[in-house]
């Protein structure tokens, strides 16, 4: 099976590696805005490779799981989107956008979900190495595209899409692009964009949900431009390297508040709620 992400990662080295040079040659440049760049750090930039390598091992074992359901969707519905006709893909790749959309929002607001893509957002540091910093934990992404093999998408075109969504935003982890043109701002998700995403500023917390196209955010009110200094990692950062624990330290977090709550609508709270919710006298009690 044709893997378009596993092709492209020649030149997603090649990226690193050149906008790594940007960093050493030109720091006086620095970052997006003109402010000082954090650039690459050793440390946290073979956390992001380890943690890439492990999403590609992972999926070598998942994707094969996830075809196997895509088929079995494809063959009981009735219906047949034509693979050569040219608007079947101008649909597939508005419908593919859309669902990414709400597949990361989801990863936001339910806990559940965030401790799988938490991952992606624990480095400090913004360049191309950061875009490689996936998790081990895939799974909560299938529930999101089941619909487009049900409306007659063939399982290889689903996963193309979901491949060329993914090339896409590996070239917006960067501060070395400012804004675009604005009708390039305006439509699609940009290296601008998507830094406000991996904002732990309050400004920036759960906005710009985008793959492709921002149109997404701005028609359902989750849109916000960069305007102040991006401070990139996690609310509560967790200051460590150990890829073991970057890819599972929220899944631990969120196993000892399951196993500590007192009744099964705080479990169900903790698992389905957002990030950092606590049951209403838990809350109570932190106020007072």
């Amino acid at each position: 099976m044709f893997d378009l992400i596993q092709k492209a990662v020649p030149f997603f080295i090649l990226s690193l590696v050149l906008e790594w040079a940007a960093y050493f040659f030109l720091r006086e440049k620095d970052g997006a805005g003109g402010h000082a760049s954090p650039g690459y750090g050793t440390a946290d930039t073979l956390t992001s490779l380890s943690m890439g390598i492990g999403n590609v091992l992972v999926n070598v074992v998942w994707k094969g799981v996830v075809v196997t359901i895509y088929a079995a969707l494809y063959t009981l519905t009735p219906l047949r989107i034509p693979s050569d006709a040219w608007w079947a893909w101008v649909l597939l790749f508005f419908l593919d956008d859309f669902a990414y959309y709400w597949f990361h929002r989801v990863s936001h607001e339910v806990r559940l979900f965030w401790a799988s893509h938490v991952v992606h957002h624990s480095s400090q540091h913004y360049n191309f190495s950061t875009a490689l910093r996936q998790t081990w934990v895939p799974m909560t992404a299938l529930p999101f595209w089941l619909l487009l093999p049900l409306l007659g998408f063939e399982p290889w075109m689903v996963l193309l899409a979901q491949s060329w969504n993914l090339l896409y935003q590996f070239f917006v982890h960067t501060e070395r692009v400012g804004r675009l043109h604005p009708w390039v701002e305006a439509i699609f998700n940009t290296p601008s964009h998507h830094r406000a995403h991996h904002g732990s500023n309050p400004l920036y917390l759960d906005r710009n949900y985008a793959g492709i196209l921002i149109v997404w955010d701005r028609l359902l009110r989750t849109f916000q431009p960069e305007t102040e200094r991006v401070r990139y990692g996690l609310v509560h950062n967790i200051h460590t390297h150990n890829p073991v624990t970057v890819a599972f330290h929220e899944f631990a977090a969120l196993w000892q508040d399951v196993r500590s709550a007192r009744t099964w609508r705080d479990r169900l709270g903790y698992l389905f709620g957002p990030p950092g919710w606590k049951p209403a006298r838990a809350a109570g009690a932190e106020r007072g």
